[in-house]
Order: C-alpha cells, then sequence, then structure tokens
C-alpha cells in the first residue's frame, strides 16, 4: 500500500473520525483546527468555579439508532445513560415537551385518553388547507390553531427571524404530538452523554501516531500542495470563496446565569412566548446527574442571523440558500482533490450519531477509492 498524505481542515467529529480511521490503514492526517479546541461546536470544559461540566456551545445529547456509531464512540470514552426531557414555558404556565397527552390535557384543561386525543386534534385541525404552502399552514393542517399558537409560533418565529409564513412547511416534517405520557425527548435505544465531554472523545479519537494536530490554524489554498488529498469540514461556501454568494446560518448569543441551588431544575427549558426575546436556559448540571454540585451555571440562548464573524449553527436553507447551494454542490462536484464532509461541508443540518456516521462512510469510500486506484469522491451524501 502506498501511504498518502491527508491534510483535514477540522477536527469536529467529521474532522476526528476520518482522520483516524485513514490513520489506523496506515496514512499519515494532518489536522487543522481554527480554534484553541478540538470537538468544534461539541466542545466540553469544566466550569472552574463550579467544576459543572459546560457545553460551550449549547446542549448536545447524543442519542442513536445506528449500532456502528454507538460502539464507535464507546471505544474513546465513558457513555453515560442520559434521558433528555425538556419543559416550555409558555402564558406563565409550565408544559411537557415535546407535546404529548399532559401537554394536551393541560392546555385544554381536559382529561383525554389516547384515542379520545387523537380525535380532539383531528377536530382542532384545520381541514381546509389542501397542500400546505408554508410551516404555519402545515401546522395548522395537523393541530388546529391553539396548538400551534402556544407552542410552535413564537418560539419558531424567535429561531428562525421569520414569520412561519415565511418558512417551508417541510420544516415540520412531521405531525409533532405524541399521544401517550411519553415525555423523553428522544425515542433512540442509545441515549448518553460522555462522563467526560465530548471533546475528551475527540481528543482520543484523534490520540494516533499518523496524526499531527494544529490548533488555531486554519487550512488554507495554500496549504493543498503538501497533500494528495484534502478533506473539508468547514463552509462549503468559504471553500469557493464566496463565489456565488454566502449561504445563510442562524447563530447563537449566550448570556450566562450562575446560582446556587438550582436555577431552572431542569436541563432545558424553552419559552414559546414571542415577547420572550430568548429560546431557552440551559442549566448544565442537569446534562450529568450522575455528578453532585452546589454551584450552578445556566445559559439563556437567543438565536439571530449569522453575520461573516459569527459561529454558523443552523443553515436557513430557504430557497435563495437552496439557488446558492445548488451551485455551489455543483462546483464541489467538479472539484478535484478534496471531499467535502460534515454539516457545514454539506450545508445541513446534522445530530452527532449522523455526522460520525457520515464520516465512517465517507473513510469507507475514501479507502476504498485509493485501494482501487480510483479518483476519491468529493460528496459521499446528497446534500
Amino acid at each position: 500500500m502506498t501511504t498518502k498524505r491527508f491534510g483535514i481542515a477540522g477536527a469536529g467529529f467529521s474532522g476526528a473520525v476520518i482522520a483516524r480511521e485513514l490513520a489506523e490503514a496506515g496514512h499519515e492526517v494532518t489536522v487543522f483546527e481554527t480554534r484553541d479546541h478540538v470537538a468544534g461546536n461539541c466542545h466540553t470544559e469544566r466550569d472552574p468555579e463550579t467544576s459543572v461540566m459546560i457545553h460551550r456551545y449549547g446542549p448536545h445529547i447524543f442519542h442513536t439508532g445506528n449500532e456502528r456509531v454507538w460502539e464507535y464512540v464507546n471505544r474513546f470514552g465513558t457513555m453515560m445513560p442520559y434521558n433528555h426531557r425538556v419543559r416550555t414555558t409558555v402564558g406563565g404556565r409550565v408544559y411537557l415537551l415535546p407535546v404529548n397527552l399532559l401537554t394536551i390535557n393541560q392546555l385544554f384543561e381536559t382529561a383525554l385518553n389516547p384515542a379520545e386525543a387523537r380525535a380532539f386534534i383531528a377536530e382542532q385541525a384545520d381541514s381546509t388547507i389542501g397542500e400546505p404552502r408554508n410551516f404555519e399552514e402545515q401546522a395548522l393542517k395537523f393541530m388546529g390553531r391553539r396548538l400551534y399558537e402556544a407552542f410552535f409560533l413564537g418560539y419558531t418565529t424567535k429561531q428562525w427571524g421569520l414569520p412561519p409564513t415565511e418558512i417551508p412547511a417541510a420544516v415540520l416534517r412531521r405531525l409533532p404530538l405524541r399521544f401517550s405520557y411519553e415525555d423523553s425527548y428522544f425515542n433512540h435505544p442509545h441515549q448518553a452523554i460522555p462522563r467526560d465531554g465530548y471533546t475528551s472523545i475527540v481528543q482520543q479519537i484523534l490520540d494516533h501516531p499518523r496524526i499531527e494536530v494544529l490548533l488555531s490554524t486554519g487550512y488554507g489554498v495554500a496549504d493543498r500542495g503538501q497533500f494528495d488529498h484534502s478533506i473539508w469540514t468547514g463552509p462549503l461556501d468559504a471553500w469557493f470563496d464566496y463565489r456565488f454568494g454566502r449561504l445563510g446560518y442562524r447563530t447563537l448569543d449566550f448570556e450566562e446565569i450562575r446560582d446556587t441551588g438550582d436555577h431552572i431544575g431542569c436541563a432545558v427549558m424553552n419559552y414559546g412566548d414571542v415577547e420572550v426575546p430568548y429560546t431557552r436556559i440551559a442549566e448544565h448540571k442537569h446534562f450529568a446527574p450522575w455528578e453532585e454540585h452546589e454551584g450552578t451555571v445556566c445559559f439563556r440562548e437567543t438565536s439571530r442571523l449569522a453575520g461573516e464573524g459569527d459561529i454558523p449553527y443552523y443553515p436557513i436553507r430557504l430557497a435563495n440558500d437552496k439557488s446558492v447551494l445548488g451551485q455551489y454542490l455543483d462546483a464541489a462536484r467538479a472539484e478535484a482533490g478534496v471531499t467535502f464532509v460534515g454539516r457545514l461541508g454539506t450545508y445541513r443540518y446534522l445530530d452527532m450519531d449522523v455526522t460520525i456516521g457520515e464520516a465512517l462512510t465517507a473513510a469507507d469510500g475514501i479507502l476504498d477509492a485509493i485501494g482501487s486506484g480510483a479518483a476519491v469522491p468529493s460528496l459521499f451524501v446528497d446534500a
């Protein structure tokens, strides 16, 4: 086998997993990371004052039904069982999320059983709407006005910075209601948070003699010549120097709150009223219920449009962005010597388990191409 040299932009899960797979196959890898730490937006660190494990860029809950991915993360750290539950404050009252049987009965002051609740919501739904043209019509067709206005209108408006009438119907892919009292936020068989944080896991993934990690170091066009192939996990439009314009993202601002004892009494409290400027408060010690802390650290989150210097969190993917995205994807497919992966590299919102799974698939494809002497594809997913 001929040893290849790979340059990887980004030390989040995408870059780290691919780096490890290539290194274990005998190749040399250099990982470039613009931040002063690995793990990207999953970065965790101990708060020096309280010892609470902080999810620096917002809460990250690991959940998956992919056995390969589950086995993979367990190679590099201890995953502690964690069942994520979310509450929401609306109109001066606290409700359970996702919207379930208790939420419905609380809001409508009823005592419906599952069958009665299904029939009741069917009566609330707006049957005059044919093919929904936007998020609001999709919600009204599914659940009716009262549920929509209580739990979706305000939060969605704040999260996207747009009225729901301007958001595609596809964003609300399915009826987000449960006709039971189950309030676990996710329903995957594996739900956990790493005991020592996500950064520790990524550090372990990158701990290989054939991997060099360069922190606070960007990967530029000039660096490409050092390597046989590049892996790009940064923004797709940045690779092409924004030649077709910038793709849109939402970013988050965090306001820190310190207290003793409990501040909100749960891991995440959403705020659905549009008059409340922030979307949620996360109390981070509740993400590690196996630990005990006297002090507490919370972060109040506010969503806004990302500027040039902001950290991109959520791809907008509205009509204009999809048009620009098509041009970038065509350019990416024609680009030789580089593979685009991950949330930023393919301009998609991805959960951690999907990110890891796609990185493993990409690594398999890269190694197969090398073994067969074929050109390495620029994309392994339909973005």
